[in-house]
């Protein structure tokens, strides 16, 4: 027994999965003297903030863009307050329209400045403008008091906080349609207001309003894209992590948490897919509540209550992303840093409704599409010549669901669906860029297989846990599991996307620790996190120029040596 307490306590925490979440956390305990060791089964860490090469050509499947990095705003307090912002540069979207909306033949762009899209919104909707007004004031009021519920501390805050959160108390039962359907009449302008239900991956009517303004208020500044795609983070929180004296292992699967104890158990390591044990004080499992409890700690291990409560959540759509090289110059297309949100002009909730229930391969176009640039968003990745793009839409999982027990090595049938599915992805694709087929060089699917095989997501789902009302807030998966010296973080806990699964991972860390997450993430003079303009090129520093130059050398050097014939 002493062996195996030795065995144990040599690694502080070992945390499974190297998302954002996980990374945070990692980074949080490691900077707090822990000894951290962190497991991830992909052979690259990063989970949805990964990024990969495809025919020479980067793409990044779960970054597409990230806001609040403005001075003093929160995600740039939170990379400061990790220790990253100097390893870090982000380069600004669009500000005249970070967002493009083509709702049918409609175009209407979000600018990236709260007063600048009240002002360009009245401006197209006069008659709605004394209520849009008031409608982007409410969404700012609901989230930033969203914000104050975790800097809450000690008695005057929580006698005081039914006050300084009572907007957010009077809509946090209502869905996002039945709000806008009070506040905007205009229903054009209802489905712009709405279009940002995609990064949260639930319709009008199921979405809580709430939630949906945490996700607008996030980009009210604009939206940012780092330098080297989603990479880059992984590669900042990496290097500071080795720097804290944290470990990361890729390709290492765990198979199970190793528990210990009869009816209250207790998590004293993992056990890894080679048979290899490694025991620790705790486990952080970054992986969603399905993975974690249903996989890793087994059903029998848990309560009845926590098993219901299993059974009956519900994990969010998932998608298929469409990965392509063009060789053409995108801008003469007037494409531009911006996203391109592309919708058929009707309801929301019928677009939603055809997306996640009907035959995928049955039409010849998708509904809606999710439409990004990378090299337009970061300038040193374009190498004069070809440009990339991801498109996404979103589908029901099931319509793979004779596919999940796919093995390395794809059936036909698997790939000739595919086909049928990229060609769809494609003729929609056309509806913004007519006749891109042409120019498309090189094209790669990803599926909710591939989100399973790589991310291993339950049902390939994009954002966790379905970001439904009983599943949000004090209705989520917490930190804290009822297993003792186990806990979790990621998507499925606190929020989604990059943001809100980094920080996740320091509420979590805060919980081990008993502290606030303001505990762990502070402003911090020593760091700066640089942000440049996508559009602009003429006050890029040196080194910023360089790598631009340095890039399309490479090409025109492959080019030469590809035509130079001994």
């Amino acid at each position: 027994m002493e062996v195996k307490n030795k065995l144990y306590t040599a690694i502080d925490t070992v945390i499974i999965g190297s998302g954002a979440g996980g990374l945070s956390a990692a980074l949080c305990l490691s900077k707090a003297g822990q000894r951290v060791l962190v497991l991830e089964q992909h052979d690259v860490p990063g989970g949805w903030c990964h990024s990969f090469y495809s025919n020479g050509h980067r793409f990044s499947p779960g970054v597409h863009y990230i806001g609040l990095l403005g001075e003093g705003e929160s995600t740039r307090t939170l990379y400061e307050g990790l220790g990253i912002a100097n390893d870090l540069v982000f380069f600004r979207m669009n500000p005249k329209g970070y967002e493009h909306c083509f709702i049918g033949e409609e175009r209407i762009d979000l600018p990236g400045n709260f007063n600048d899209l009240n002002t360009s919104l009245g401006q197209r909707f006069p008659k709605e403008k004394k209520r849009i007004e008031h409608y982007l004031k409410l969404v700012r009021n609901v989230s930033r008091q969203i914000q104050l519920i975790p800097k809450m501390n000690g008695f005057w805050d929580n006698i005081t906080i039914p006050f300084r959160t009572k907007h957010m108390g009077k809509y946090a039962l209502f869905s996002l349609k039945r709000v806008i359907n009070w506040h905007i009449k205009d229903p054009l302008l209802q489905k712009v207001l709405n279009i940002q239900w995609g990064d949260h991956g639930l319709s009008p009517s199921r979405a809580s309003f709430p939630l949906h303004c945490a996700v607008m208020d996030h980009y009210f500044s604009g939206g940012y894209y780092p330098m080297g795609g989603g990479a880059a983070i992984v590669k900042a929180m990496t290097k500071a992590l080795h720097r804290n004296g944290g470990t990361i292992r890729t390709g290492t699967a765990v198979k199970h948490i190793l528990l210990e104890g009869g009816k209250k158990k207790k998590a004293i390591g993992v056990e890894l897919e080679n048979g290899e044990k490694i025991f620790a004080s705790r486990i952080i499992s970054n992986a969603d509540p399905g993975t974690t409890y249903l996989k890793l700690v087994k059903e029998g291990n848990l309560s009845t209550k926590l098993r219901k409560k299993l059974t009956k959540t519900k994990y969010s759509c998932s998608s298929l992303m469409l990965f392509l090289t063009v060789a053409t110059d995108l801008r003469k297309w007037g494409m531009d840093s911006g996203n391109i949100w592309m919708m058929d002009n009707r309801d929301m909730d019928s677009i939603y409704e055809d997306m996640t229930t009907s035959d995928i391969s049955k039409g010849e176009v998708f509904p809606g599409l999710f439409i990004s640039c990378t090299t337009l968003k970061d300038p040193t990745s374009y190498d004069g010549k070809h440009h990339c793009l991801e498109v996404i839409t979103y589908i029901n999982p099931d319509s793979f669901s004779k596919f999940k027990k796919e093995g390395k090595e794809r059936s036909m049938e698997y790939m000739e669906f595919k086909e049928i599915l990229t060609s769809k992805m494609i003729n929609t694709l056309e509806r913004a860029l007519p006749s891109i087929r042409e120019h498309i060089v090189h094209k790669e699917l990803g599926t909710p297989i591939t989100n399973m095989h790589y991310l291993n997501a339950t049902n390939g789902s994009v954002y966790g846990t379905e970001k439904c009302f009983g599943q949000i807030g004090p209705f989520a998966f917490r930190a804290k599991s009822e297993i003792e010296n186990l806990y979790m973080c990621g998507a499925s806990i606190q929020s989604h996307g990059v943001a809100g699964a980094s920080y996740s991972g320091v509420q979590t860390a805060a919980t081990i620790l008993n502290c606030k997450q303001d505990d762990l993430i502070k402003p911090d003079d020593l760091q700066n996190l640089r942000v440049l303009d996508a559009e602009d090129h003429s006050d890029y520093p040196k080194d910023i120029q360089q790598k631009i130059k340095l890039r399309k050398a490479r090409l025109l050097s492959n080019e030469k040596n590809m035509t130079f014939q001994p």
